[in-house]
């Protein structure tokens, strides 16, 4: 699935950049940047092998949730000068990609529900 594909592919980029910040940074912000991110795809894989619409479709809202923290915690890395500008602009841009996939997704696997 593409939206499972940019989620792991956007946690990753996150893990990397990261592991440059200082300990500080990292004890805090890092590692809750780092878990929301990650939780993002872990949920969509989670609720895909659950193969039961209604349980796919609650993991992919705990996946919706999982990306409007990452925006957060991308929005708090941006104030506390630990990404410039451009690379908040680009993940941010990641995200809301990953965010409408992650909703046609979930209109799809809705609709798929209903005519069963």
């Amino acid at each position: 699935m593409e939206v499972y594909q940019l989620a792991e592919s956007f946690s990753d980029e996150i893990w990397f950049i990261v592991g440059d910040w200082d300990y500080f940074a990292k004890d805090t912000v890092g590692k809750q940047i780092v878990r929301s991110a990650d939780s993002i795809g872990a949920n969509i894989a989670e609720g895909y092998g659950r193969y039961h619409y209604k349980e796919n479709r609650n993991f992919c809202y705990f996946s919706r949730g999982s990306i409007i923290e990452t925006k957060g915690w991308l929005k708090k890395s941006r104030i506390r000068n630990l990404i410039n500008e451009e690379q908040y602009n680009a993940l941010f841009e990641k995200l809301q990609t990953i965010h409408l996939k992650l909703n046609a997704y979930l209109k799809f696997i809705g609709k798929s529900a209903t005519t069963k």
